[in-house]
C-alpha cells in the first residue's frame, strides 16, 4: 500500500466512525415524521451548517490542513487533489441532502446526521490539535462555528424524527 493511501485511510478513520454513527442514528430514530414547516426549518439549518462547513474547508485548505493533520498522526501528507475532491464531494452530498430532506429522504437524514456529528467533533478536535501543536492549527478559527452548527442541526434532526 502506498504511503499516500495509507495516510488517507488512517487519517480519515475518525470520519468513518462518524459516518457509522450517522447510519446508526438514522436507523434507530426511524423515518421523518415532522410536518412541512418543521422540515423547512430543518432544511434551512442544514444549509447554514453547509455554509459554515464550506468556510471551515476554505480555512483548512488555505492554512495547510492536508499537510499538517496527517503529520500529527505520523502519516504522509494528503495529496491536495484528494483533500479538495473529498470535501467538494461531501459539500455536494450535503447540499442535495438539505433539499432531499423536504422529500423525507432517509438517505438525506444519514448524510445530515454525518454533517452534524462531524461538525461537533471538529469543535473538539481542532482545539486539541492546536494545544498539541502549541499554537494555531488549520481549521481552529471556524471549528467552534462548525460545532455550534452541528449541535443545532442535530437538534433539528431529532425534531424531524421524533
Amino acid at each position: 500500500m502506498s504511503d499516500a493511501l495509507r495516510s488517507i485511510l488512517l487519517g480519515t478513520a475518525g470520519l468513518g466512525l462518524a459516518a457509522a454513527l450517522a447510519i446508526l442514528l438514522t436507523w434507530m430514530r426511524g423515518p421523518v415524521r415532522a410536518d412541512a414547516a418543521v422540515l423547512r426549518a430543518a432544511a434551512r439549518v442544514a444549509v447554514v451548517a453547509l455554509c459554515v462547513q464550506l468556510a471551515h474547508f476554505a480555512e483548512e485548505l488555505a492554512t495547510g490542513f492536508p499537510r499538517r493533520f496527517p503529520a500529527q498522526l505520523g502519516l504522509a501528507p494528503w495529496p491536495q487533489g484528494f483533500f479538495v475532491a473529498f470535501n467538494v464531494f461531501w459539500l455536494a452530498v450535503w447540499a442535495w441532502s438539505a433539499r432531499a430532506l423536504l422529500a423525507r429522504s432517509r438517505m438525506a437524514l444519514a448524510a445530515l446526521w454525518f454533517l452534524a456529528i462531524a461538525g461537533m467533533a471538529n469543535a473538539v478536535v481542532h482545539p486539541l490539535l492546536s494545544l498539541r501543536a502549541g499554537g494555531y492549527f488549520p481549521g481552529l478559527v471556524t471549528s467552534p462555528l462548525v460545532g455550534v452548527a452541528g449541535c443545532v442541526l442535530a437538534r433539528k434532526l431529532c425534531e424531524v424524527t421524533r
